[in-house]
C-alpha cells in the first residue's frame, strides 16, 4: 500500500521539489499552501504529482494555527490515507535588524516557522503511534545554526527547529517514528534570484563548493530520510549546503 505524505509549504520553492519528488518516489502527496496567491500554485503542483502516477490533493491551511494543523492532517486522511509522513516545510522571513524589528515580526515567524512545526508534529503523532511507524522531517537552515545579522527572528525559529527535533526523536523513538532535520544553506529559488548579483557572488565566495543549491538537492534528502534506508537514524541535523556550515 502507497504511503502518504503532507508537506507544509508545498506549493513552491523547496516545498514544489519535495513533493514532487516523493510522488516519484511513488507516495502521495498532500500539498499544503496558505493564501488566495498560493492557491493555483498548489493545485498545479498537486496536478503534476498526479502526473506522476500518484494520488494527489492542495490543501489550504495556515501552520500558525494548531487548528489548522490538526484540520489539515484529518483532510489528507480522508483524501488520501492515514498520513505516514510528515515534512515541515512552511516558512517565512520578516528580516531586519534587531532594534528596527517589531514585536509583531519576531512573533509571526516564530509561529509560522517554529509553532507551526510543533503543531503539525503533534497532529499527526497519534495516529503515528498507533501504526507504530512514522516519519518527521523538518526543515531548518544553516542560519539556525549559524545565526545572521538581520535575521534574529529566522535563526531564532530554526535553531528551535533543532532543538524540536531532537525532542521529539527520543521521545518518540520507542515507538518506531525517526525525526530528522535538514539544514538547506543557499538554494536557488524565486526568491533568491531577485537577490543584487553582488549579494550572490558575496554569498557564493562563502561556499566551499562554490555553488548555490537547487531545491531538488533538499528534496533528495527529504526522500533519503523518509525512506526505508534511513530507517536507523534518528534525532540528526544533515546540512545541504556545499560546506558553507563546516
Amino acid at each position: 500500500m502507497s504511503k502518504t505524505a503532507l508537506i507544509t509549504g508545498g506549493s513552491q520553492g523547496i516545498g514544489r521539489a519535495i513533493c514532487l519528488e516523493l510522488a516519484a518516489q511513488g507516495i502521495n502527496v498532500a500539498v499544503n499552501y496558505f493564501g488566495e496567491e498560493n492557491a493555483v500554485r498548489g493545485k498545479e503542483v498537486a496536478k503534476a504529482c498526479a502526473a506522476l502516477g500518484v494520488e494527489a490533493v492542495a490543501l489550504e491551511g495556515d501552520v500558525s494555527r494548531f487548528e489548522d494543523c490538526q484540520n489539515l492532517v484529518k483532510a489528507a486522511s480522508e483524501n488520501l490515507g492515514q498520513v505516514d509522513i510528515l515534512v515541515n516545510n512552511a516558512g517565512i522571513t520578516r528580516d531586519n535588524l534587531v532594534l528596527r524589528m517589531t514585536e509583531e515580526d519576531f512573533r509571526q515567524v516564530i509561529n509560522t516557522n517554529l509553532n507551526g512545526a510543533f503543531f503539525c508534529a503533534k497532529a499527526v503523532l497519534r495516529s503515528m503511534m498507533k501504526q507504530r511507524w512514522g516519519r518527521i522531517i523538518n526543515i531548518s537552515s544553516v542560519i539556525g545554526l549559524m545565526g545572521n545579522g538581520g535575521q534574529a527572528n529566522y535563526a531564532a525559529a530554526k535553531a528551535g527547529i533543532i532543538g524540536l527535533t531532537k525532542s521529539l526523536a527520543k521521545e518518540f523513538a520507542p515507538r518506531n517514528i525517526t525525526v530528522n532535520a535538514i539544514a538547506p544553506g543557499f538554494i536557488t529559488t524565486q526568491m533568491t534570484e531577485a537577490l543584487p548579483e553582488d549579494i550572490k557572488d558575496k554569498m557564493k565566495a562563502a561556499i566551499p563548493l562554490a555553488r548555490f543549491g537547487s531545491p531538488e538537492d533538499v528534496a533528495r534528502t527529504v526522500a533519503f530520510f523518509a525512506g526505508d534506508n534511513a530507517a536507523y537514524i534518528t534525532g540528526q541535523v544533515l546540512s545541504v549546503d556545499g560546506g558553507m556550515a563546516m
